[in-house]
């Protein structure tokens, strides 16, 4: 079963680092306009806010989770193939719109799947999300170097053999049973009023909305500080290299140190990171110590939310706790956050919006210390 369902991550985060770094490059080669360009990107994040929690109503509501994401595979895949029909601003539109509904809907059902195959070793979940990051790391390398030398009109192609990859690997999946909880099933909107879950929630937006400035502008900050393309490819690579440790390693962290421990170290030291890259940037050292600390704001805080959802949203809840995680942290508070960075990089420069965005992930931590108490659920316990 391991391989399975790491076939499944490696094709998944493959895909996406084929898609987020080129995705922009094939649409200026095809002649769009940096407005244009944006708005094309941005469905893709937004579909991510509503697509997950309708998806995720209705596994909780057919108990057949990994069946929607094989649906959700095959129509994301049909739906891409479109890109082939026409190049115009309206159909590509569309045709994001459609496929980003179906794309954005898969993995959130996926992980809920993954940890109720794991039963009780939901720890373990780290060292099956690693193989994401390898597909990650060798879909940039290796396109990075093919594009530079026949340029980007082979993307779509690429892009729909792997989607395609992703629902073959979908099929391969069982079904796991979802096991309630003993205290029976509270109504969602109960679950969602407790402190700690509206806490860890509103500490998943915020911390995410903290990278909007990374992921929307680190690049064009670095090469306005004399790095050079290489450099900045990198130190990108870095940070993802830094992720597979945390995840090789989380296993063990998760019972010894506890989930609440955990995820106060990483705001923390999310913190930290963006300090260094505000105040640091033209040191070469700092911007290294900086891209290593994306294990902990990204990979530590990722692999201890997953865990704390899948125990605060038991039973008949799974789903939707996945998809709300996935949707409001990601999807909301990325978006929030790449249009602040937006705005505050034109209105108090680059470096005052990374000491913002290390204001928002202390504000993060802050809550989780506050919010968040040890022994409220299974999650806690351990912390």
């Amino acid at each position: 079963m391991y391989w399975r369902l790491s076939g499944f991550y490696f094709f998944y985060f493959a895909a996406l680092g084929a898609l987020v770094p080129y995705w922009g490059l094939y649409l200026r080669d095809l002649g769009f306009g940096a407005a244009e360009i944006g708005e094309l990107v941005a469905i893709i994040m937004a579909t991510k806010i509503v697509a997950p929690n309708l998806w995720g109503w209705v596994a909780d509501h057919s108990g057949r989770r990994m069946a929607l994401v094989q649906v959700a595979s095959l129509l994301a895949t049909l739906s891409f193939a479109g890109v082939f029909l026409g190049h115009g601003y309206g159909w590509l539109a569309l045709v994001m719109s459609l496929f980003s509904f179906f794309w954005n809907a898969a993995l959130p059902q996926m992980e809920a799947t993954t940890l109720n195959h794991l039963g009780r070793d939901t720890h373990r979940y780290s060292s099956i999300r690693l193989w994401g990051s390898i597909g990650f790391i060798g879909a940039v390398s290796g396109l990075g170097v093919l594009f530079d030398r026949a340029g980007t009109a082979g993307l779509p192609a690429v892009l729909l053999a792997l989607f395609g990859a992703i629902w073959l690997s979908s099929l391969a999946v069982p079904e796991a049973p979802s096991a309630p909880p003993a205290d029976g099933h509270p109504p969602l909107r109960r679950v969602l009023a407790r402190p700690a879950v509206a806490s860890l929630l509103l500490v998943c937006f915020l911390l995410q909305a903290s990278h909007g400035p990374y992921y929307t502008f680190y690049s064009l900050y670095l090469s306005a500080h004399g790095y050079s393309e290489t450099a900045i490819g990198q130190l990108w690579a870095l940070g993802v290299v830094a992720e597979i440790g945390v995840f090789l390693r989380m296993h063990r962290w998760l019972p010894r140190f506890g989930a609440r421990r955990l995820l106060l170290a990483a705001t923390a030291l999310t913190v930290l990171r963006w300090l260094l890259t505000a105040w640091l940037v033209e040191a070469a050292w700092a911007m290294v110590v900086a891209q290593t600390l994306h294990a902990a704001s990204f990979g530590v805080y990722h692999a201890v939310a997953i865990f704390l959802v899948h125990s605060l949203f038991t039973g008949p809840h799974q789903g939707r706790g996945q998809a709300l995680y996935s949707s409001l942290s990601f999807g909301a508070g990325g978006a929030l956050g790449s249009l602040a960075a937006g705005y505050l990089w034109d209105g108090i420069g680059p470096a005052g919006m990374y000491l913002a965005a290390a204001a928002t992930a202390a504000l993060a931590g802050l809550i989780a210390w506050r919010g968040i108490a040890v022994g409220e659920s299974r999650g806690f316990k351990t912390g």
